[in-house]
């Protein structure tokens, strides 16, 4: 699976068979922090 920031997806972009999911610049920072999808309202 992919956090994205950018709307500018078409299949195969992210990789054969990959997942994106459009996220906020927020949201992406604190997958990478987490190193997984985490809720980010959560982190203060």
């Amino acid at each position: 699976r992919c956090a994205s920031t950018s709307n500018r997806n078409f299949e195969g972009r992210q990789g054969y068979r990959g997942r994106t999911h459009l996220v906020s610049p927020a949201m992406a920072a604190a997958a990478a922090i987490a190193g997984r999808f985490v809720d980010v309202r959560e982190w203060r």
